[in-house]
């Protein structure tokens, strides 16, 4: 399949047989057979047709940041949002295409007086996965803020979607249930002083660094909050006695019961056997089963 031919992308834009570690948050994963990086919504739209016509799976990707991509690789076509990141400011709002990263947008709009994002500076990831998966911290969330979404749909038609029908909720969007591509949002703010933006996203920062291990490799949290009132997965876990818990090169992290870590030589083979094992440990203690909140990517 790699003599496929995508007739608006420069060659440099589409590898062959592609480390998937060297794309993820986790540096865990085989190979994509196909990885490509288009820069604009002209350049996805042409991919996606292709794959379509050609009957190629396709796997959409952002930063990477909330995967766990098997040790075979994924077949078929990685299409990479991140260099698609253009973002553009009008009043209070600010526009991002899904592959800015989320700490550059908060900059942004921290830059032009406007608040809103704080929360979002920290977590790592693009604004396509953060929609998708309505990612949050600290009691804010992605649809506290978001207005409109832009879609590429498989006919190459683009739709604008209004926070009203978005079908946000816990770590979901209508974009989990939808054959499409996420190529921008909007996002409405407060005026606010520089300043006093800065300094509350440096005092969620220093939250972070003193209670996750921000500077091991891991896809963030591991698991999703249970639905059940007052009970948190990290608490759980913790609870269970699993902090450094370890399966090969996997560890349970011993600074935030929540994050799954790689040691530095994890395959996705050793996450995989230690989520079961953690899912089965918290289910026999308090009989409820932690859902996990990574995505797994090249699983059959």
């Amino acid at each position: 399949m790699y003599d496929v031919i995508f007739p608006l992308l420069p060659a440099g834009l589409i590898l062959a047989n592609e480390p998937m570690s060297k794309h993820t948050s986790f540096k865990i994963g085989g190979p994509a057979e196909i990885f490509v990086t288009p820069e604009n919504t002209s350049q996805l739209s042409s991919v996606w047709k292709t794959c379509l016509e050609k009957n190629l799976q396709v796997t959409i990707l952002g930063g990477g940041n909330n995967v766990l991509v098997s040790d075979d690789g994924i077949k078929g076509v990685v299409i990479v949002t991140e260099k698609m990141n253009r973002i553009e400011i009008n009043k209070n709002e600010i526009t991002a295409e899904s592959g800015t990263k989320l700490h550059t947008l908060a900059d942004a709009a921290q830059k032009a007086s406007l608040s809103g994002l704080e929360f979002a500076h920290g977590i790592p990831g693009t604004v396509g996965g953060a929609v998708f998966m309505n990612a949050g911290a600290y009691n804010h969330e992605i649809k506290d803020i978001c207005e409109s979404v832009t879609t590429l749909l498989p006919s190459g038609e683009i739709i604008s979607h209004e926070k009203q029908f978005l079908d946000f909720g816990y770590r979901k969007s209508r974009f989990q249930k939808e054959s499409a591509i996420i190529t921008e949002a909007r996002f409405r703010l407060e005026s606010k002083s520089p300043n006093e933006i800065k300094s509350y996203m440096d005092e969620l920062m220093s939250k972070r660094r003193s209670t996750q291990p921000l500077d091991k490799k891991s896809a963030g949290s591991t698991f999703k909050r249970p639905s059940q009132p007052n009970y948190y997965a990290a608490k759980m876990i913790d609870e269970c006695g699993l902090k450094g818990f370890t399966v090969g090169g996997a560890q349970v992290s011993t600074k935030h019961a929540g994050f799954v870590i790689n040691t530095g030589s994890a395959t996705a083979a050793d996450v995989l056997a230690l989520m079961d094992a953690i899912r089965e440990k918290v289910h026999a203690a308090t009989g409820i089963l932690l859902e996990p909140e990574v995505q797994m990517l090249g699983f059959e």
